[in-house]
């Protein structure tokens, strides 16, 4: 049976599990059932279905492919059977192969009936090496010169008959003998090549060499066809020779069933607080990395990306390491919540999307972030390391994206909820993903699950090592809001005030008070319990943002536990008044105060010899220093100055928080590989409508004379739509490019993206409608 032939005979429902696992062949949608048939056999999309297999699944694939033709189920069934037993007899293996072959029927991967089960077109001629097999004998030989042929045919085969390269063949086709009168260390050679790869390497593999002149192992190989030359240097075993080897099994030690996860066992409920805690820190290192940021932003490099010495900067600034200060820092850009902007060298700010996001429920806020991390194609893992080219790879660069990365999560995650309440181990995974997509795995593939595995726990996707019921409700596509929500800790709006100057705040503080407290105070200590240090600085700083010496106090009485401290109080009282005494303007600056005596006293002070000042008045002092450098200098030596503008106005710092716009976050879809019902319907009615044409041949009808009546743009999609679930033909009206008014019968499949595909019966073929030139339905 022709493989197109076979297509036909599907059924409606088999091809809608056909596209649907393999939507690239409806990208777009095929004229005719041929041409489905045609595209299923291109390379391209053969690679990716096969890359979608497990390992069983993939040696039955491969098991045909070695075969010379169509074989029947029972012979597939001795086959698989016999590599299931490793060196043993092994078990039936109908059960499983069943299952298998009932998934390859559905891919298209194989056809035919149970008596002469075969490959689809192009399958075999993708598949290299299948099962670390060589090629047939009669490719291994094809470039090998007619005479040379005739002479191994005449030294391994001297009473037979026929052209060098089919003596040759059959002689191949029983190896036994051959490989029987070959010396110990030949077969030594032979044995290691017998499971793959079949090929090798050998200095003049294209020698000449007959059995007779044979001298070493390697000659005694080639001379009587056991060992192909493909090339100057690189021989071959073919695949007679090879099966011969491995005693007519194909493979050796196949698992039908995916190997067992190996790790420890964690309590359900403990897991779960554990994700969540991380959850939680993960939303504030966030949200601190945005409000850091928007005060004090880092510039862009001229190669793109965040410099190192930032990074390590924002890694001390949130107490982080530096791998996950890099993979907050990734996830935030991801999201959308940071982007490249400001003035002419660029500058990381947060977004006007981070406004937003940060008034939401944190649950909402870590399912955001979640998602983000989930299919986002960057790799936070890669930052510090060096490319092909021995260049850093700094964060935010855009050499920082692997496309398989969102395809690594997703699957590792995948390892992880097939065992509820296990934390498998790192080659417990590993041997699981390479069982579940043998053709993908390699040292990238690798690394991107070790960093999948600890980002995950970073982010609170996991908990000591074991998938929460909030990460399996993302990866599911569930509510993992509601699920978290419930364990995140309550944040508390009040700290304990000590006598030491320093607060300590019980718990998770408000969005709100946190913010407050990290302006007013320094992070002396994190944990279960914050440590927050009063200082001079940290007051002053506050005062800077334009908060009052009197309102510090009242905060600070109003949010704590405990009676304000005396020498705090104090401390806020002092630093206020000697707050703003000092005016710094441009003068370049100049410096202004009310107080002769203080002016007189910065001048005698031999630090300021440095700042050039000049005296224009009893109080005024003009300085060659910028604005900003005599801040920091009288700061320096101990006085409290604020700058001012040329208004005379205190200039507030830190309030104004600065923002950018940046690129749309990363889109959040669906990790599988499955369709939309709708859309899997809608192309299997147009391929069957469209082939049935093909197949009669009939000529393009006439649409019926006059004008279809013009409706509302609703009433026409309404029309469309009960048109698509009923499968009955429409008459509409349409403007061509041109703007000309024409009359087409069709027989509608989908509407999506503002098209409408149809079989259109006036040119009987299949097209795509613009929905905004149809001018009215009308049914038949």
């Amino acid at each position: 049976m022709e493989f197109t032939e076979w297509i036909r005979g599907r059924t409606d429902e088999q091809l809608r599990a056909l596209v649907s696992a393999r939507p690239e062949l409806i990208t777009p949608v095929p004229a005719h059932l041929e041409g489905l048939a045609s595209r299923a056999g291109s390379p391209s999309a053969i690679g990716r279905v096969l890359d979608r297999l497990d390992r069983f699944t993939l040696a039955v694939v491969e098991t045909l492919a070695v075969q010379d033709g169509p074989v029947s189920g029972e012979r597939l069934r001795e086959l698989v059977s016999a590599a299931l037993g490793g060196d043993r007899p092994g078990p039936d293996a109908g059960p499983a192969l069943s299952a298998a072959l009932d998934r390859l029927f559905d891919l298209a991967l194989v056809y035919g009936s149970d008596d002469a089960l075969d490959l689809g077109p192009g399958v075999r001629k993708v598949l290299e090496d299948p099962a670390g097999l060589g090629p047939r004998a009669v490719d291994a030989f094809r470039h090998h010169p007619p005479e040379q042929l005739d002479e191994m045919a005449d030294d391994i085969a001297p009473d037979t008959q026929g052209s060098g390269k089919e003596r040759l063949a059959a002689a191949l086709a029983e190896p036994a003998a051959l490989i029987e009168s070959v010396s110990p260390e030949a077969r030594g050679a032979l044995d290691q090549l017998a499971w793959g790869p079949p090929t090798g390497r050998v200095p003049n593999a294209r020698r000449e060499v007959r059995v007779a002149s044979a001298r070493s192992p390697i000659e005694e190989l080639l001379a009587r066809g056991l060992l192909a030359a493909t090339g100057e240097e690189s021989v071959t075993l073919p695949r007679e020779v090879g099966l011969h080897l491995r005693g007519g099994r194909v493979h050796r030690g196949l698992l039908a069933v995916p190997p067992p996860l190996e790790g420890a066992t964690r309590d359900k409920d403990l897991a779960d607080r554990t994700a969540a805690g991380q959850a939680f820190s993960f939303v504030r290192s966030v949200e601190e990395l945005c409000d850091r940021w928007s005060v004090d932003s880092p510039g862009v490099l001229r190669t793109g990306g965040l410099g190192v010495r930032d990074l390590k900067r924002t890694a001390s600034e949130l107490d982080l390491p530096e791998w996950v200060a890099a993979l907050v820092v990734e996830v935030a850009h991801a999201a959308g919540l940071i982007a490249a902007g400001g003035g002419v060298d660029g500058e990381w700010l947060p977004t006007s999307g981070y406004d937003l996001w940060r008034v939401r429920a944190t649950a909402d806020r870590w399912v955001t972030l979640a998602s983000t991390w989930l299919q986002m194609d960057r790799v936070p893992g890669l930052v510090g390391e060096r490319d092909d080219r021995d260049r850093p790879l700094n964060a935010l660069h855009t050499d920082l994206r692997r496309a398989s990365a969102p395809g690594v999560r997703a699957a590792t995650l995948g390892v992880l909820a097939a065992a509820p309440g296990l934390a498998p181990s790192r080659d417990s995974v590993l041997e699981r993903l390479a069982w579940e997509q043998p053709r993908r795995k390699g040292p990238l593939r690798e690394r991107l699950t070790e960093f999948a595995l600890r980002e995950a726990e970073q982010v609170g996707v996991t908990g000591l090592g074991a998938l929460s019921t909030h990460g399996r409700a993302l990866l599911d596509g569930g509510e993992p809001a509601e699920a978290l929500a419930p364990l995140l800790p309550e944040p508390v709006d009040h700290v304990l005030l000590q006598a030491d100057l320093t607060a300590v705040a019980p718990g998770p503080l408000t969005s709100e008070l946190n913010r407050w407290m990290t302006l007013t105070a320094d992070v002396e200590s994190k944990g279960g319990a914050t440590v927050y240090r009063f200082s001079e600085s940290s007051i002053r700083r506050a005062l800077d943002a334009g908060h009052g010496g009197e309102e510090l106090v009242s905060m600070l009485a109003r949010h704590s536990a405990t009676p304000v401290p005396q020498a705090l109080s104090y401390l806020v009282t002092d630093v206020a008044r000697r707050h703003g005494r000092i005016r710094v303007g441009t003068a370049s600056a100049y410096i202004r105060c009310d107080d002769p005596a203080l002016l007189d006293q910065i001048t005698a002070d031999r630090r300021s010899a440095a700042l050039r000042l000049r005296r224009l008045a009893p109080t005024v002092i003009a300085s060659r220093s910028s604005r900003a450098a005599l801040v920091d200098s009288l700061r320096a030596m101990g006085y409290a100055p604020v700058a001012e503008s040329l208004d005379g106005d205190v200039i507030i710092s830190q309030l104004d928080s600065r923002r950018t716009e940046g690129p749309a976050p990363v889109r959040t879809v669906s990790s599988g590989n499955g369709l939309d019902p709708e859309v899997a319907v809608a192309a299997v009615r147009a391929m069957r409508a469209g082939d049935a044409a093909h197949l009669a041949r009939r000529e393009p009808v006439e649409a019926p004379g006059g004008q279809v009546p013009r409706g509302p743009a609703t009433a026409t999609i309404s029309a469309l739509q009960d048109a698509i679930k009923q499968g009955v033909r429409v008459w509409i009206g349409y403007l061509d490019s041109q703007g000309n008014a024409t009359s087409r019968i069709l027989e509608p499949a989908r509407m999506e993206g503002g098209y409408l595909t149809a079989y259109d019966e006036t040119r009987a073929a299949v097209h795509r409608f613009a929905l905004h030139r149809i001018t009215g339905v009308a049914g038949l």
